[in-house]
């Protein structure tokens, strides 16, 4: 039996589907059992010891090397937030922008891939271009890849931010050939993979910064996300909020001239939602065991049944 065939449609893996057929992941993921059960060791062993029992702070460091696994990435580009619109934001608000600086992005984006670029274009008096979507004569919408260049063909454009898989229509973004477009001329690419991590490869080698939250397609709990940051522009993204964790020597607080942690790590200004990220370091490593290939796989083949069923029975596929 395969990883995959051993996890899919399980109810003793996934105790929802005693109860119900789920097919909202791209909403809020129900929690696998090997996920909640890490959650449950965390409470018993906190309720009985504290932080002196078998769950101990090394989990953070597995849950990043996990997720920079997961989208071929080395962990110290990995920062672990609260959410997607606070690692969105962390990138839109960090960058030294100058006036008259172009962002562009699709205007039918989820808002906490809109609400960032918004702010940073009134705080920083950038140019905001958000292209169109657009519904072909076969029903699909779609946002055109040209179209989208051409908007970023602009000598004062900086920055492109797309989601990878659009919320509303589920188009899937040619983010390696906008990632490499945009590395090729010197602008920034963000990513909101929150609607593909976990169900479809990702792979950030075209891709400068990267934002996803923990409770969808991942299959970890609510209360978490991380944000990607390519090594090389590091120093020029700056932190939202500075603590502890900021910093390489955070005992040393009578020096004000502190020393930022040299990578990804100083987005992370305090102690981490614990049981989330100890929920969401399992959730990440099923994924991995099961192969994101074979899950991608999965997905399409009952998409395929699912579509060729309903055309049987004249209904209309808008994707």
């Amino acid at each position: 039996m395969s990883h995959i065939d051993q996890y899919a449609g399980n109810p003793q893996l996934f105790p929802v589907l005693n109860r119900w057929n789920y097919l909202n992941h791209a909403g809020v993921s129900p929690l696998a059992r090997p996920v909640a059960d890490a959650i449950r060791k965390y409470v018993d062993c906190f309720e009985a010891d504290a932080y002196l029992g078998e769950v101990s702070f090394g989990v953070v460091k597995s849950c990043r090397d996990a997720l920079a696994k997961l989208i071929n990435a080395d962990p110290i580009e990995i920062s672990l937030l609260k959410n997607t619109g606070e690692a969105i934001s962390t990138i839109a608000l960090g960058i030294d922008w100058k006036p008259g600086d172009r962002i562009v992005t699709a205007a039918c984006e989820y808002p906490a891939n809109i609400y960032p670029w918004m702010e940073a274009a009134k705080r920083f008096d950038l140019e905001l271009i958000m292209v169109p979507q657009e519904t072909r004569s076969d029903g699909a919408r779609v946002v055109p890849t040209e179209k989208l260049l051409a908007a970023a063909d602009h000598p004062k454009c900086r920055m492109v931010a797309l989601s990878h898989v659009q919320y509303g229509s589920g188009q899937r973004m040619a983010v390696d050939e906008i990632g490499a477009w945009c590395r090729a001329r010197g602008k920034f690419f963000c990513v909101d993979a929150i609607q593909s991590l976990g169900a479809l490869p990702v792979d950030v080698q075209n891709i400068d910064f990267l934002a996803a939250g923990s409770q969808k397609w991942m299959l970890g709990p609510m209360g978490a996300a991380f944000l990607y940051v390519r090594k090389e522009l590091c120093e020029q993204v700056r932190p939202l909020a500075i603590g502890a964790y900021s910093v390489v020597d955070p005992d040393n607080y009578t020096d004000i001239n502190y020393t930022l942690q040299p990578d990804a790590r100083k987005h992370e200004c305090g102690t981490p939602t614990f049981p989330t990220i100890v929920g969401w370091a399992a959730a990440v490593e099923m994924l991995l065991t099961v192969g994101i290939d074979a899950i991608a796989e999965r997905i399409r083949l009952l998409t395929d049944r699912l579509i060729a069923g309903l055309r049987r029975k004249d209904f209309q596929i808008a994707r």
